[in-house]
């Protein structure tokens, strides 16, 4: 169950005018901030950061006539903290399950690294609720695996991935000194433009409320050690449906953790329009590194009728 103590971390008045509450999807309850009215944007974070990772983009989407919700995976921020349900197929329902609870036929998602990784699933897995999909610093789930038993370079790159496979010492490791890990892989990842003290500190308190860093790492526990288990063979076949809405795909050029050739390409997946968006200069956080760049195409995009392959 969520803790208190995450209430006044989690909900932070910035941007200003966004709202905070809980939906109940798939067995569990849901913190979302929400901004704006008009078509849903569902936006999802990645790893190692919450539902603020969005605030840029939550007034950009509002002020062009979006309703734009971003929300706490399972596990992190405001969200329940459960025992399991960490597979992506599992955290794929969460996302449509919160589509659902406001109320909404369908959302155009948006997602980040691991957020990113479930903006794919749920368009492959519950493509009526999926309008368009965006995702930032992720491949294709079968590309990702792919690159990763394949490609030396993206395996080192993933290296912390390998490393949350040990038990209990990564959890240890980050949250100790306040979670100066995490300050230090969001700087680590960044391009140029680094985050200031501020943004790493948000983020920083946020892993610290309790159980969080467990519940973080394990969707990436999922991931590798399913690579040769039956669930995770049988999950990696059904991403062979192809993605069958409009999709826009961006990438920082200096991401230092999913390289840009694990990432292209995963337009073979989509029977769709498929924009393909390098950042020049920008890292792993295209979103918070140049906000207003990321937001202007994403939001042009989205109100493009006929979006090019």
């Amino acid at each position: 169950m969520t803790d208190p103590s995450a209430t006044s971390v989690v909900r932070v008045e910035v941007p200003e005018g966004v709202t905070h509450r809980d939906v109940a999807a798939n067995g569990a309850r849901f913190h979302i901030a929400e901004l704006g009215d008009g078509p849903l944007v569902l936006l999802l974070h990645g790893f190692p950061q919450f539902w603020w990772a969005w605030r840029h983009q939550l007034t950009a989407l509002a002020d062009a006539g979006f309703r734009a919700v971003a929300m706490d995976l399972r596990g992190v921020g405001g969200s329940d903290r459960t025992p399991r349900g960490y597979d992506p197929a599992n955290l794929a329902l969460d996302v449509t399950g919160v589509i659902r609870s406001l109320g909404e036929p369908d959302a155009a998602l948006v997602g980040h690294d691991l957020g990113g990784y479930l903006a794919w699933t749920a368009a492959a897995m519950r493509p009526k609720l999926v309008r368009r999909l965006a995702v930032v610093s992720m491949p294709h789930p079968r590309r990702w695996r792919s690159a990763m038993l394949r490609d030396a370079r993206q395996t080192a790159a993933s290296s912390y991935i390998w490393g949350f496979q040990r038990p209990w010492i990564p959890e240890r490791q980050l949250v100790a000194d306040d979670a100066a890990l995490v300050g230090r892989l969001i700087r680590d990842w960044s391009g140029p433009r680094l985050p200031d003290d501020e943004t790493v500190d948000t983020y920083r308190r946020a892993m610290c409320i309790p159980s969080t860093a467990h519940c973080s790492i394990e969707p990436f526990r999922w991931l590798v050690r399913s690579l040769v288990r039956p669930d995770g063979i049988q999950f990696n076949r059904r991403m062979k449906r192809p993605v069958r809405v409009p999709t826009l795909h961006l990438h920082g050029s200096l991401d230092p953790v999913t390289r840009t050739r694990s990432a292209a390409g995963s337009g073979e997946y989509v029977e769709a329009p498929y924009r393909w968006r390098l950042f020049d200069g920008l890292g792993h956080f295209p979103h918070e590194e140049d906000p207003v760049a990321f937001s202007t195409e994403l939001i042009n995009w989205l109100k493009d009728p006929e979006p090019d392959r």
